[in-house]
């Protein structure tokens, strides 16, 4: 279809003071812990659509926002440096970015021939970390020429996680859906994410694992048009005999999808049977702590996993043995493991670098994943409905892989994933065979 106009209409940065504030008259500076500082020090999009029936009014989106927000104040205020020259959170209530903007299409025709995802960078916020006075959150709410509704919001990671966001989301749906009759305020206290020890005692290797060594050695960095982004729709029939190969009932469809996945992208790839591959997987900590933090704790709270075998294993290992190897990986992260990084962070220095990846990293051999399966986008209702469809941005990692429930199909799951160019046409031929 032919190229679509964004037009921005509006442009201000809003804040409602939230009860907390307004009771103390303060404005705290966080330090950002332990699990803030290995997570990805940038704005992470995320972009959802409503069509013309289910979408609400650019008011009512902004009035439940401000209500929501109000109960998160950590969205509302700015990085800063602490008297220790470290960064932290500035609870100092400047607010967030809303933006408006029309598109000159109806969104079903852009939904239907792609053109949503040609022009989906420019349906979020373009933040910069660098500038003076960024928002930490920012949202764009662009309405097309039939009346539907595309919220595409950016966030900080440093600020929070995906289990965090997808609590405000929730909320924010809810305060426009009841006029913000029904919030119950979340759980904030950052620092009962994170106690260390006294005396603190990692007892893992931290420095090699969440955080980079100047001697780490890093990936290599492709031109970004050598990264294709690609999505594949698993039905959940599919994922079913995914399940019944990887286990029955003890294999989850996260899980089984990321051992089909893992050894379909390895045999793309065309790896040398000795060359190790490996995933690394996000952990939410929240539950596996001792004693464990609320599900609705506001903040970051994730680790990794590293499930490894060698190209040749994993191509010719069932798919119960790689379910195994992930399942493996996985329980390691448990409460020693946890209390150590906590540990270590309170001793490891503030030289600290995250492992995160900068765009154009490609991790061949490895990959990456993000799992937005307990993300329940039918819990997104502006008071019309689930959202129609959620829009993936670019994906600038290559080997890069996020897990969506899908909009559309009951019990299915939409993967996003980049992958180098030459690997694109070989993993779409081999992507729903289980040989």
């Amino acid at each position: 279809m032919a190229a679509v106009t964004v037009e921005i209409t509006r442009r201000a940065v809003l804040m409602r003071p939230s009860p907390a504030s307004s009771a103390t008259g303060g404005a705290e500076k966080v330090p950002l812990t332990a699990f803030d500082r290995a997570s990805t020090d940038g704005y992470i999009p995320a972009v959802f659509a409503w069509d013309a029936l289910a979408a609400p009014g650019n008011d009512a989106v902004v009035a439940g926002l401000l209500a929501a927000v109000a109960r998160y104040p950590h969205l509302a205020g700015r990085m800063a440096v602490d008297g220790g020259g470290r960064k932290c959170l500035h609870l100092n209530e400047a607010g967030v970015l809303v933006v408006e903007a029309t598109a000159d299409v109806d969104l079903a025709d852009a939904l239907a021939h792609g053109g949503v995802s040609a022009h989906a960078n420019e349906l979020y916020p373009e933040a910069d970390k660098e500038r003076a006075d960024e928002p930490l959150f920012q949202v764009q709410l662009t309405r097309y020429r039939c009346g539907g509704l595309v919220i595409g919001t950016v966030c900080q990671h440093l600020v929070a996680d995906g289990q965090s966001m997808s609590f405000f989301y929730t909320a924010w749906a809810a305060a426009v859906r009841t006029g913000a009759a029904t919030l119950p305020p979340p759980f904030t206290d950052r620092a009962a994410m994170a106690v260390p020890h006294s005396p603190p005692a990692p007892a893992f290797d931290h420095q090699n694992t969440e955080f980079r060594r100047e001697s780490s050695r890093p990936y290599p960095v492709l031109p970004m048009d050598r990264i294709k982004n690609l999505s594949v729709h698993f039905p959940e029939e599919f994922i079913a005999g995914l399940k019944a190969r990887g286990g029955g009932r003890r294999c989850s469809t996260f899980q089984c999808l990321l051992a089909h996945v893992w050894k379909k992208i390895t045999a793309a790839r065309d790896l040398a049977p000795d060359e190790l591959t490996h995933v690394r997987v996000a952990v939410n900590c929240r539950g596996r702590a001792v004693p464990p933090v609320p599900a609705d704790s506001f903040g970051n709270m994730v680790l990794w996993a590293f499930p490894r075998m060698r190209a040749g294993e994993l191509l010719s290992s069932s798919y119960a043995a790689v379910v195994g190897a992930i399942r493996d990986a996985v329980a390691r992260v448990d409460a020693d493991y946890i209390q150590s990084f906590v540990d270590f962070g309170e001793v490891g220095g503030q030289e600290l670098e995250s492992t995160a990846a900068t765009p154009g990293t490609a991790f061949c051999p490895d990959l990456e994943v993000d799992s937005w399966l307990g993300f329940k986008f039918h819990d997104l209702d502006f008071g019309g409905g689930p959202p129609c469809a959620f829009l993936p941005p670019d994906l600038p990692l290559e080997g890069l892989i996020i897990f969506v429930p899908s909009c559309l199909a009951k019990g299915g799951v939409d993967v996003f994933m980049a992958l180098h160019d030459e690997h694109v046409d070989p993993f779409k031929q081999i992507c729903y065979s289980m040989d």
